[in-house]
């Protein structure tokens, strides 16, 4: 059911929402040692989701008589200068999930793999979801700048996120 090509791409997927995960725990860290228990807290779970994207490709290609194949993660990067680098630079990483989604799904319809095409879409979705909620916390922090109050306030915010697994009809 899935072509030598798509098993490939969708292992490689699978990396890439585990090093997602691996990112933001590295984010989380950084948190942590700036005393930003909140936005810490909103990065764990943002990792939680990340796993089970990556569990969700594991998955996927086990049912539809694929072959798993995990592939080395690379480190991520550890160290910020400030929370704004940090999502900024989180943004940036969701724009190249998006495109590596959507090269995906290309894929997908080029071969008329439909079983795949429809898993996929849970994840075009999703994505712009993941861009948004980086995007919004982004704006925040640039309209906070140096505001050490305002900065507190969104930690504070980012707190109550806890981890939603997805639904069952979700990919």
């Amino acid at each position: 059911m899935l072509s030598k090509k798509m098993q490939g791409a969708l292992n490689e997927q699978m990396k890439n929402e585990f090093f997602s995960a691996y990112l933001y725990m590295a984010m989380a860290g950084y948190c942590q040692e700036e005393n930003l228990p909140g936005i810490a807290n909103w990065l764990r779970v943002q990792a939680l989701e990340e796993m089970t994207h990556g569990e969700m490709f594991f998955n996927f290609l086990c049912e539809a008589g694929g072959r798993t194949h995990l592939l080395p993660i690379d480190g991520p990067k550890n160290d910020f200068k400030s929370p704004l680098e940090l999502f900024e630079f989180g943004l940036e990483h969701e724009r190249f999930v998006t495109d590596s989604i959507n090269k995906l799904t290309d894929l997908a319809v080029d071969e008329k793999n439909h079983a795949a095409r429809i898993f996929l879409q849970w994840f075009v979705t999703e994505q712009v979801e993941e861009e948004a909620n980086f995007s919004l916390i982004v704006s925040k922090l640039r309209r906070i700048g140096k505001d050490g109050q305002g900065l507190l306030l969104l930690d504070q915010d980012l707190a109550s996120r806890v981890f939603v697994p997805p639904t069952a009809g979700a990919a």
